[in-house]
């Protein structure tokens, strides 16, 4: 069954822009849009409203639509769910969650920074630029939301595109940072646009000639397969995982095989 999609409203499109933009430009990281409540971003960690005047359901509908292409609008519309990323030119790029909470359409906008981060300024391990470099192995980045797993593995693939030669392979959904070709090869893929879903992109990995794999979460049995398969392959293979730590990681994993 088809569902009822309402059209583009020019007027919220530009509405939603403009809180994106303010945003970025008062170094916000995530934008809450809400029936009941007004616009609201996450500035050093607090809640901080960005008018004064509550949303309604139909004002976050309309707004949620404005930023959605056709396929993107049809997925929310018939399963009420749908992650997605967009850039503004001049501004930022941001990941998107639309959902619906008490029958209400509701977003949550995360700015994604769009150069590609550098290993000095993570604050990351140097061994970990011996690690990017390796020929095979299986990488994971574990942690809750928002501890820097993507970014993360954002600069140590930066690191190995500036500093090798070969093919690299992100799926992802959705692409968060877009990687220039440089000494490397870059091919992203987007789970939904470039790609019918993980397994199908998973599926044919081994067939585009890949040097380095990164999966952009492991949530399942079937990609923790993929993932130990390209390692044992002779692959580099690199994931993040949701946990809180190295122990919580490991019997995620395990749990994933429960004979």
């Amino acid at each position: 069954m088809t569902p009822n999609i309402p059209p583009v409203n020019e007027e919220m499109k530009k509405f939603i822009h403009g809180l994106l933009t303010h945003m970025v430009k008062n170094k916000g990281s995530d934008l809450f849009i809400t029936a009941g409540y007004p616009p609201a971003m996450k500035l050093d960690g607090k809640l901080t409203k960005i008018t004064d005047k509550p949303l309604t359901a139909e004002h976050t509908q309309q707004i949620a639509r404005s930023i959605m292409d056709d396929k993107q609008a049809e997925e929310f519309f018939t399963t009420n769910e749908c992650n997605f990323a967009i850039s503004l030119a001049g501004v930022s790029r941001f990941r998107i969650n639309a959902m619906v909470q008490r029958g209400a359409t509701a977003l949550v906008c995360r700015v994604i920074t769009s150069e590609i981060p550098k290993f000095e300024n993570m604050h990351l391990p140097p061994v970990l630029k011996q690690v990017v470099m390796e020929k095979r192995g299986l990488v994971i980045f574990v942690g809750g939301t928002g501890s820097g797993k993507s970014t993360s593995l954002a600069a140590m693939i930066g690191y190995r595109n500036a500093n090798s030669y070969g093919h690299i392979i992100t799926i992802e959904d959705p692409i968060e940072f877009v990687h220039p070709h440089q000494n490397c090869i870059i091919t992203q893929r987007e789970v939904g646009v470039d790609t019918q879903d993980w397994f199908a992109a998973l599926k044919n990995t081994l067939r585009q000639a890949p040097d380095v794999i990164l999966i952009g979460e492991i949530r399942d049995r079937e990609t923790m397969d993929y993932a130990l398969a390209f390692a044992e392959t002779g692959h580099l293979c690199m994931a993040t995982l949701h946990a809180n730590n190295s122990n919580q990681a490991l019997d995620r994993i395990i749990n994933f095989f429960p004979e």
